[in-house]
């Protein structure tokens, strides 16, 4: 058994698609209208055939009330891996993304927090 689609709910689609692809780098891998939204997926450009983040509607109210919560407390919604967590710290500030967290060692990792515009928190780190 695989992980093959994790999900992240987020409030606007589109605007979703637009900050994972151009400010974060991801690949869309799948567009598929689904009545009033989609299924709309995407992978690391390191990995294509690898994981798909599937950007789900929060339209159900447990969907928005989890995703208001998680975000209030200061909870990141996923985690994502870099190489160098300072160069992407970096590349993200340029893009005018806004850290919760700036990069912060915590035993063997180094791990921020920012804010993807859309819901979540979402959270990088570096082993």
């Amino acid at each position: 058994m695989k992980i093959i689609v994790n999900s992240i709910f987020v409030d606007d689609q589109e605007k979703a698609l637009a900050f994972y692809s151009n400010v974060l780098g991801f690949v869309k891998k799948h567009d598929v209208p689904t009545g009033e939204f989609r299924w709309l997926t995407l992978v690391s450009p390191e990995e294509q055939e690898g994981t798909e983040l599937l950007l789900e509607p929060n339209e159900h109210p447990a969907a928005k009330e989890y995703q208001q919560r998680i975000f209030n407390d200061g909870i990141p919604a996923t985690m994502f891996g870099v190489a160098d967590i300072h160069k992407e710290y970096d590349r993200l500030i340029a893009n005018d993304v806004q850290f919760t967290m700036k990069p912060t060692e915590m035993g063997d990792v180094t791990i921020a927090v920012f804010d993807d515009t859309c819901g979540n928190l979402i959270q990088i780190l570096q082993l």
